[in-house]
C-alpha cells in the first residue's frame, strides 16, 4: 500500500531553490564555473551523455558542448516541486542546433524539447540529478529523426 501521508512533504528551502537556479543559470550563461555553487564535487549524474565523466569535473564540458552544439541556448524552468533536499524541475530546452550533437551535424534549425530531473541536495549543493530529455523529438524538429 501507498503511503503518501508518511512522506516528507515541506517546501523547498530558498537555499536549495538558489542552488537549482545557479545549476541552470551555468547553462544559459555559458559559466561553467557557477556548477561550483551548485553541484557537489562527488555529484552522480543519471544517465551520464555519450564521454561525460563523473562528478563536478565531468559536468563543466557539458556545459561547454552544450554551448558549441546549440546557439540561443535557453534552458527554463517551468515548475519547481520540492521538499527539503529534493527538488523535481520540468523545464524547456531550446535553441538552434549549429553544432554536431550526438552524431547529428548542425541544421541550423530551431528546437524545443521538454526535459524532466529530479535533485537531491545537501549542504547546499545538488549531489545526485535523474533526468529524461526529449531527444527524439529534437531528432524530429531538426529533421534528423
Amino acid at each position: 500500500m501507498l503511503n503518501i501521508a508518511s512522506a516528507d512533504t515541506h517546501e523547498l528551502s530558498e537555499n536549495d531553490r538558489q542552488t537549482i537556479e545557479t545549476l541552470y543559470r551555468a547553462f544559459n550563461s555559458g559559466d561553467p564555473e557557477l556548477l561550483n555553487d551548485a553541484l557537489a564535487d562527488d555529484w552522480h549524474d543519471t544517465p551520464m551523455a555519450p564521454g561525460q565523466q563523473p562528478g563536478l569535473a565531468g559536468m563543466k564540458p557539458m556545459v561547454t558542448a552544450f554551448l558549441a552544439a546549440f546557439a540561443d541556448l535557453s534552458i527554463t524552468p517551468q515548475e519547481v516541486v520540492g521538499s527539503r533536499g529534493r527538488a523535481a524541475v520540468r523545464l524547456t530546452l531550446s535553441g538552434r542546433h549549429v553544432g554536431d550533437w550526438m552524431g547529428v551535424p548542425a541544421t541550423n534549425k530551431r528546437f524545443e524539447i521538454d526535459m524532466h530531473e529530479m535533485h537531491h541536495i545537501e549542504d547546499g549543493r545538488i549531489t545526485h540529478t535523474w533526468h529524461l530529455e526529449d531527444w527524439a523529438g529534437w531528432r524530429q524538429q531538426i529533421g534528423a529523426a
